[in-house]
Order: structure tokens, then C-alpha cells, then sequence
């Protein structure tokens, strides 16, 4: 069986990448770093470093359990350490403070910029400000062109490594029975949506699971699948309870 059969097809360039990087370990042993990774990507990435003899993969975001890292594939002699995956901490803080942001705020501005969304990883958003872990090479641009996000005027300023607060997150676990795990039908009962209002969405791009976009409503969902809807928020499937039953956690506070 092909290497390739274990992914999906919108993945295969992704993992020829990564093929591409551990070759270049193995075989001129160099160490390479990578952008910021997706969870799903994450997986990936240390997936096929240990199938290839003499390749290391390590990761880290920022803190502990960060969602987005950036990896380091290497031999085995060339270990990296924290400043080695090239981070840095910025703290974002508005002009008013009566105006809430939220997480798609800070994204929607820096994507705003022009800036790639492998280039920055996890946004911790806190009442009063926020705190954003991006690749060293652009905090600059960030610093100097991050003035506005949403309606409020801003500021972005490098804090150390050590001061990052990661906000708590909670979740509502939610229990249903369904006649299949298609996401049409599971994003209708998590958001309590018909599915006239949920097919649309989907086939435009809006709903992603484990961080790919999906356009096919008839999607069967298995346990630990995370769906993010766009301008809804996102769940994690917990579990499934024979043929038909579904439980979630539904995230009320995201930090990706």
C-alpha cells in the first residue's frame, strides 16, 4: 500500500513536503525548520520523521500545549532548544476598553496585512488585550502595521517569553442522537440550525474539520474530528455511542 493511502488527497502536498525535509535530514543532515503548523499538520510531520532512521522531529509554540507550533526535523546530534524555533511574544492592547475583540478580530486583522497564517501561531485573547506568538522575521512588520483591529486602535509591543498568559477555556458538553455522522447534520444540532441554513455554508468553504476545509455536506465525522464554523465557533467530537449517538465539547473560549 502507497505511503499516501494513509492521507486524505487535499493533504498529499503537505506530506511530499515533509517526505522532501526528512530526505534532506537523512541525508545531508541538516536541521529545518518549519512555519507554523496546524494540529492536524503537527501530526503529520512527526508521523513521517519516525517511519525515516536518523530523523527527529521536536515542536513548540510559545508555552505548553500551544494549538500551532512550529517544528524542527533533525539529526540526532543536532537537538534543538527553545530559541531554535525562532518565536516571539507580542502584546496587544486597545485604546478602548469598552469595546470587546474577539479571536476572528485579531485574525481577520492580521490576515488584513498580508501576513500568512502559517507565519503566526496561537492568538490568546484576554478581556483587555491579547497576546500573539509569531515567527521572529516578522514581528516588525507586525509592530510597525498592527494599528487597528476591528474599530479600535491598537498598539503591539514585544513582551519576553515567559510573561505569555494563556486564558481558560471552557467547554458545554453537548449529547444527541442523529441518524448519521454527516457534519451537515451534526453542525445543525450543535448550533440548533436547520440544514438549509448549514448545507450553504459548507459547500462555500466555511466549515473546516481538523483544520481542512470540507464542501461536502454528506461528511461522516469520527470521534476526535474538531469542526470549526465559521462565525459560529467550533466543537470536538468526543464520542460516538453506537450507529447514531453523538457527544461533543463545544469550545467557549478559543485560543488558536
Amino acid at each position: 500500500m502507497s505511503l499516501y493511502h494513509h492521507f486524505r488527497q487535499d493533504e498529499h502536498p503537505f506530506v511530499e513536503r515533509v517526505l522532501e525535509w526528512t530526505a534532506r535530514v537523512s541525508g545531508r543532515y541538516e536541521r529545518i525548520l518549519t512555519d507554523f503548523l496546524d494540529p492536524r499538520q503537527a501530526f503529520i510531520a512527526r508521523s513521517l520523521a519516525q517511519r525515516e532512521a536518523g530523523v527527529f522531529f521536536a515542536e513548540y509554540g510559545g508555552y505548553g500545549h500551544a494549538e500551532r507550533v512550529r517544528g524542527i526535523f533533525y539529526p540526532e546530534y543536532m537537538e534543538p532548544d527553545p530559541g531554535n524555533y525562532a518565536l516571539a511574544l507580542l502584546t496587544i492592547r486597545g485604546s478602548n476598553q469598552f469595546l470587546n475583540l474577539e479571536h476572528r478580530d485579531y485574525l481577520g486583522s492580521l490576515l488584513g496585512l498580508g501576513i500568512k497564517r502559517e507565519k503566526f501561531g496561537d492568538i490568546l485573547v484576554h478581556d483587555s488585550y491579547a497576546q500573539i506568538i509569531v515567527a521572529r522575521e516578522i514581528t516588525d512588520y507586525v509592530r510597525l502595521n498592527l494599528t487597528q483591529v476591528h474599530r479600535v486602535r491598537v498598539t503591539a509591543e514585544i513582551s519576553e517569553p515567559e510573561q505569555v498568559a494563556v486564558p481558560a477555556q471552557s467547554f458545554r458538553r453537548l449529547s444527541f442522537t442523529v441518524q448519521s455522522p454527516r457534519v451537515d447534520a451534526i453542525l445543525g444540532d450543535v448550533f440548533h440550525l436547520s440544514r438549509a441554513k448549514v448545507v450553504p455554508p459548507i459547500q462555500n468553504g466555511r466549515v473546516k474539520v481538523n483544520w481542512r476545509e470540507i464542501n461536502d455536506p454528506s461528511y461522516r465525522l469520527e470521534e476526535g474530528d474538531v469542526v470549526s464554523f465559521k462565525g459560529f465557533g467550533r466543537f470536538k467530537v468526543a464520542l460516538i455511542g453506537g450507529e447514531t449517538k453523538k457527544r461533543t465539547d463545544k469550545n467557549r473560549g478559543r485560543c488558536l
